[in-house]
């Protein structure tokens, strides 16, 4: 992807008529895609089943509610590559009103308040079922007069391996992000979903040593992926992993799963619905998990854990699990970060693992706040 101005500033000019689009490269491409709708075509499934025989670009949230609905764009402008996006009219896209900001952004916790969460989670694993919850919570960071497109370009630099976002949309926001996790991408007549858990910063030397804790975390997911495959009578499938998966600033544990596209061909929504969300993002057991993080965290997880990406646009789907994500604020960015809490857990290493996972956004906003 090019380093010109010329792209960031077509990106800021096309925030600001606040139309609805969703800009995006997909992990190892230089090459950005884009597609810009208008509000009237927006689509708003009820469920996340309700994806069956539609096709656009998906961002969905943790849950579905009335202020974070699911939202589908119909394919509208769509361009691949710089030359062919930057040759879009703007002129031809018409200004959209400026939508109602959320204000559920005060529940902003401290070290000590996070430490008291993280502690009470182990202790409820510890006499219950529980095997696994990830526990999430909000890192505000001031805005300055910095390019939202430089950010974006930045952004993509220094996570190539990363499916690198910025996405605007009336009623979900304005979000940008870089995640590593595969949720359900499509390649040729196959499909491939990723297990993905357990972090660590990343070495300059590549010589990683995972412990225990993170390699149980890890496999929670992959048991559940194997169950989900069993409800839809997905066999044979093939395994690689787990293997060290690097993005950003940090690693994480990987095993990637393969099998035939024609085993969804008439339930791939159904499919996601059931997958969504996974023990990554939410713990395991999924139903006691989800309930817990009901009433631990302070914030709405807004579209934190969800997922978006191409949806059978050109015949292809390629969706990621929403992490190292940010809401944009007229004022501030409000980045999102969590952490796997198992038995093992320790609450100041947790602490420190959600900062790690921050820098990825950090560090680009910095960047350029600092040219």
């Amino acid at each position: 992807m090019t380093e010109s101005k010329d792209f960031a500033s077509f990106i800021d000019k096309l925030l600001s008529k606040n139309c609805p689009f969703a800009l995006w490269a997909v992990p190892g491409s230089n090459i950005p895609e884009i597609l810009i709708s208008c509000n009237e075509e927006l689509v708003y499934p009820a469920q996340f089943n309700k994806l069956n025989g539609q096709e656009g670009f998906i961002f969905a949230p943790y849950h579905i509610e009335e202020n974070t609905p699911l939202v589908l764009l119909k394919p509208g402008i769509y361009k691949k590559g710089v030359e062919d996006i930057m040759g879009i009219g703007l002129g031809q896209i018409q200004n959209e009103e400026k939508y109602e900001e959320p204000g559920e952004h005060s529940f902003v916790i401290s070290q000590p308040e996070y430490l008291t969460d993280i502690a009470e989670t182990i202790a409820e694993i510890k006499r219950t079922k529980l095997a696994k919850v990830i526990v999430s919570r909000l890192i505000p960071f001031q805005r300055q007069q910095e390019s939202l497109g430089e950010v974006f370009l930045q952004l993509h630099r220094q996570t190539p391996k990363a499916f690198v976002y910025l996405v605007n949309l009336p009623k979900a926001g304005l979000w940008m992000g870089a995640t590593p996790e595969i949720l359900l991408k499509s390649e040729g007549k196959t499909l491939e979903t990723v297990s993905l858990a357990g972090t660590q910063s990343r070495r300059n030397d590549g010589d990683y040593m995972w412990h225990t804790k993170e390699i149980e975390e890890q496999a929670f997911v992959s048991r559940y992926l194997l169950d989900v495959f069993y409800k839809f009578n997905i066999h044979p499938y093939y395994t690689q992993g787990p293997e060290t998966l690097e993005s950003g600033k940090v690693a994480h544990l990987s095993t990637s799963f393969r099998f035939a596209a024609k085993k969804l061909a008439f339930n791939l929504g159904d499919f996601i619905a059931e997958l969504h969300p996974t023990p990554a993002v939410c713990g395991y057991p999924k139903s006691k998990a989800a309930k817990f993080i009901s009433q631990v965290e302070k914030h709405n997880r807004r579209y934190y854990t969800g997922y978006l990406g191409p949806w059978r646009l050109n015949g292809n789907v390629g969706l990621f699990v929403n992490l190292r994500c940010m809401e944009i604020l007229p004022q501030q960015y409000v980045l999102y970060s969590g952490g796997g809490i198992t038995a093992r857990s320790v609450p100041e290493d947790e602490w420190e693992e959600t900062n790690k996972k921050a820098t990825t956004l950090l560090s680009a906003i910095e960047a350029v706040q600092n040219r």
